[in-house]
């Protein structure tokens, strides 16, 4: 059944120009190169050895058309997937300008049974397709995911976030015109359906790298509010781009849709793993702040007598503490809320922050007045608390006769 509704979405998805704009042939030396249909051009030219035409097979079984664009200045290497109405005879004009003003090496495809690929287009098969190309990238030009970038233009979103989902040091994604799913392009449903195509809003949660967005406000095949939500649900979202009056097939004519993704390029290519690592970490606290809790959701104990509480977040207490005679002492989440103690080898502290274990003195001792004051209390076995009010000096709970005393002795 599903493999039914599967084949009857892919009618309304795909289609391929028919005639196909180029074929392949052969040439004497053995490498392929394509004919144009329209104007009996080939490419590549004679001794042109800037374009590889290849042939890739498909785990499906599919045999698919690729083009490889090199560029001797070239750091990175953009996978690209193409619109649904499209093959690469119409698009090799555009990869030329791409490799050349973005200074990167390019690999455009056909899905199956687009331009001279075999087989008949479904979503699987572009998943398949873009598998057997990304592979052929890794071992004929030894390109690894941490120098690649995923281009994917209106339906190619499909296939560019199936890929981008499976490998987690991508460099980073471009969605050129994305849908959120084939369904959604038809019409506006929060549903999963089980006829839909490339659930590209499940997918994009799961890719771990910057994703550009770039979209036009007058698009009337797919909706701005499909780029714009795909932007929102990226982990770690780009500057997106919405040209304002672009369509769905004209946003390259707009300066600033080349100036965008150059930029985008250049921040790819100076961004290291130890920077992006920083980045995440960085936009992780910056969320977990304004949630008014750590990421962990544990909060601070209060600091009762501190002057100078730097943070009160209101709704669970926490208080980072800038006292210098408490410095370091609630600098850190130590104690879940409300879950248990913050020590539970001594059970000294219940959710509320109150002592329970019978000999703890350190939260008493920070109520006191006195300034010669001790912390030292049961805890000191899982967080070395050590004096930090009396210079050194601390108190300890002595019992004689039933009675509880306060002595002071020097540490």
């Amino acid at each position: 059944m599903g493999c039914m509704f599967s084949h009857l979405a892919a009618k309304f998805a795909f289609f391929p120009p028919s005639p196909p704009t180029y074929h392949l042939t052969k040439n004497p030396d053995g490498k392929l190169s394509a004919v144009s249909a329209s104007s009996s051009s080939t490419f590549p030219a004679a001794g042109d050895s800037s374009i590889d035409v290849r042939v890739v097979k498909t785990r499906r079984g599919n045999k698919v058309a690729a083009f490889y664009l090199r560029n001797p200045n070239a750091r990175l290497t953009l996978l690209y997937s193409h619109g649904n109405a499209a093959d690469l005879g119409q698009l090799v004009d555009l990869f030329v300008q791409l490799k050349v003003n973005l200074r990167v090496n390019l690999m455009g495809y056909d899905y199956s049974g687009y331009g001279a690929s075999t087989g008949k287009p479904s979503e699987y098969d572009t998943y398949a397709d873009i598998e057997a190309v990304y592979e052929c990238l890794q071992t004929e030009y030894g390109v690894g995911q941490e120098d690649l970038i995923l281009y994917g233009q209106s339906v190619g979103s499909g296939p560019t976030l199936h890929l981008a989902s499976k490998l987690p040091r991508l460099r980073g994604v471009v969605l050129h015109s994305g849908i959120l799913s084939g369904l959604r392009v038809l019409c506006h449903v929060k549903f999963k359906f089980c006829c839909d195509i490339y659930p590209n809003v499940k997918k994009i949660k799961k890719v771990k790298c910057p994703v550009l967005v770039i979209h036009g406000t007058e698009d009337d095949v797919v909706n701005w509010l499909h780029g714009n939500r795909l932007w929102k649900m990226a982990k770690e979202p780009y500057e997106p781009l919405w040209i304002k009056g672009g369509g769905h097939c004209n946003l390259e004519i707009y300066p600033d849709y080349i100036r965008h993704l150059y930029r985008f390029i250049q921040d790819m290519e100076n961004t290291t793993t130890k920077s992006r690592l920083k980045k995440i970490w960085q936009e992780i606290r910056r969320r977990d702040e304004s949630k008014g809790c750590c990421s962990f959701k544990l909060c601070r104990p209060k600091c009762p007598s501190c002057p100078k509480p730097s943070c009160d977040c209101g709704e669970c207490g926490c208080c980072k503490c800038e006292c210098l005679s408490l410095k370091g002492c609630f600098s850190c989440c130590k104690k879940p809320s409300c879950v248990g103690c913050c020590c539970p080898k001594f059970k000294c502290c219940n959710c509320f922050g109150k002592p329970t274990y019978p000999k703890c003195s350190c939260w008493k001792c920070l109520k006191c007045s006195e300034s010669e004051c001790c912390r030292s209390c049961c805890c000191a076995g899982c967080f070395s608390w050590l004096c930090c009010c009396g210079g050194g000096k601390r108190k300890e709970l002595k019992t004689r006769g039933g009675e509880t005393t306060v002595a002071k002795r020097e540490g």
